[in-house]
């Protein structure tokens, strides 16, 4: 299939860009990398009247480290931000969850911020985002704010991002505790039946799961084990609501968080 006609504004500067959103507001669509928003409108899934390209935008292609927070601009391709040498070190979750983000063609085009606005429940960087505590930097034509990952995600494909606002970047902590990823699919790359993050905190670890609820979820448990940590594995494994679908039964989601969480937790909490 093809799109329905639609109107393109390259924009040469972060103000026509968010000029142009406040005057088409619901009628205009960002795109960057595409590889998320490229497949609706062929499918007619999404019909726009305005397509604001900002990928030219050269004060939106940075990745920076401020103070215990590394910010990446809505222009850093998924790829670049792989190759960026200090990933390893600053954020190893991402790091380890990269890799499994689609493949590396789709990689070195889409976008960091353009996972984290399509909001696709089983995709990686919203769960990543989750799992760190992360924060999505918004700005309009009139105001920026900073949203928690936990307040961003509003359900299934669903954000609290207003109709006149832009992702301008997402923020990473960049704290050194242990963490861990893993993620079930039916071929590498290919989006998750179930991925889960934990990372280690003060008080235990926060479990972040993916591919189950309509939006990831954390949730921050003690230390446990034995008997306590299956336990509350379980009660987790069920606030989620899995259900069947033609990937997978809900049980086996349900199956692979309890043995997933019992792997990740006993990783970062040795």
């Amino acid at each position: 299939m093809k799109p329905a006609a639609f109107d393109y504004v390259r924009a040469e500067t972060l103000d026509e860009a968010l000029e142009v959103l406040r005057q088409e507001g619901s009628d205009a669509r960002i795109i960057a990398g595409g590889q998320s928003l490229m497949a609706m409108l062929n499918m007619r899934l999404a019909r726009p009247r305005t397509l604001i390209d900002i990928m030219r935008l050269p004060e939106l292609a940075r990745i920076d480290a401020k103070g215990d927070t590394i910010v990446v601009g809505a222009g850093v391709r998924q790829a670049a931000l792989l190759a960026w040498p200090e990933l390893g070190r600053s954020l190893q979750l991402v790091a380890l969850a990269l890799p499994w983000t689609g493949h590396a063609q789709t990689r070195s085009r889409g976008t960091v911020c353009g996972s984290i606005a399509h909001a696709d429940p089983s995709a990686e960087l919203p769960l990543v985002l989750q799992a760190l505590g992360g924060e999505v930097h918004l700005r309009s034509a009139k105001r920026r704010r900073r949203v928690a990952a936990r307040e961003f995600f509003a359900g299934m494909m669903t954000t609290v991002r207003a109709e006149d606002e832009l992702i301008e970047a997402v923020s990473f902590p960049a704290a050194q505790q242990r963490c861990a990823f893993r993620e079930v699919a039916r071929r590498h790359g290919d989006f998750a039946i179930v991925a889960a993050a934990a990372v280690q905190t003060a008080a235990g670890v926060r479990l972040a799961v993916g591919g189950v609820a309509d939006m990831p979820v954390a949730r921050d448990f003690p230390r446990l084990e034995g008997s306590a940590l299956d336990e509350a594995l379980n009660a987790f494994a069920y606030e989620l609501d899995a259900r069947d679908d033609v990937h997978a039964t809900a049980r086996y989601r349900r199956d692979l968080v309890r043995l997933i969480g019992r792997d990740l937790v006993r990783e970062v909490l040795p």
